[in-house]
């Protein structure tokens, strides 16, 4: 697998997860883990950090050779 097509890869698998945690914040989704409710704030930093990791990605795979 060529670097950008890793890039390309990661970078939409990150922005899905942002996405997926956007939604979960807009419509109120409550997931439960083994009992544990997961705190709506563990939503908000697993959205800016995958969106981070998903925008980094897509701009290298643009960077790449």
């Amino acid at each position: 697998m060529s670097r950008k097509a890793y890039f390309a890869v990661t970078g939409s698998i990150f922005l899905v997860i942002a996405i997926l945690h956007l939604f979960r914040i807009i419509f109120g989704w409550s997931p439960v883990v083994e009992g544990w409710a997961v705190p709506v704030w563990l939503s908000w930093v697993a959205l800016v950090v995958a969106g981070w990791l998903g925008y980094e990605g897509l701009r290298f795979a643009g960077k790449a050779d």
